[in-house]
């Protein structure tokens, strides 16, 4: 698929969780290689299978049969949304933030790593402030991170 060609964009269902999840942990380590993750892959895996895909708003971004992409919404926070590196830059993102917000219309908040300046920046592009700072004492990965929030 070219960068031109359209990803679907659907509900996770149980199936979806294993190819979610490693699309969550090659993200994480492309996009994120000074944090260190206090969970091994498997129990990301075993998250996204018994936490995120089936008591969550999960999506994924489907694209040629493979999941591509993974959004997760938990009430107004936009709780994970994380691409496969091979998928940055061709929208899939821009679909995902469009989804949320058709889907909390109200508003949305999110927290990213400080040290994530891509992410940062996408989310600035798409119209999230930046409304708090934290010394990163608050997350498991004890990293400084920042809260965004979108209102319409």
């Amino acid at each position: 698929m070219n960068a031109g060609e359209a990803s679907l964009l659907r509900r996770a269902v149980d199936a979806d969780a294993a190819a979610a999840a490693d699309v969550w942990l090659r993200s994480f380590a492309a996009a994120l290689p000074t944090v260190v993750r206090p969970r091994s892959d498997d129990e990301v895996r075993r998250y996204f299978r018994d936490v995120l895909v089936p008591l969550r708003e999960a999506w994924v971004a489907e694209a040629a049969g493979a999941v591509v992409g993974v959004m997760v919404l938990q009430g107004e926070s936009l709780a994970q949304l994380y691409l496969d590196p091979d998928w940055r830059g061709r929208s899939v993102g821009d679909r995902f933030v469009a989804l949320a917000k058709e889907r909390c219309p109200q508003g949305l908040t999110l927290w990213t790593f400080q040290v994530n300046e891509p992410a940062r920046r996408f989310y600035e592009r798409h119209g999230f402030v930046a409304v708090e700072f934290t010394d990163g004492s608050g997350n498991e990965e004890r990293e400084p991170d920042v809260r965004y929030v979108w209102r319409p």
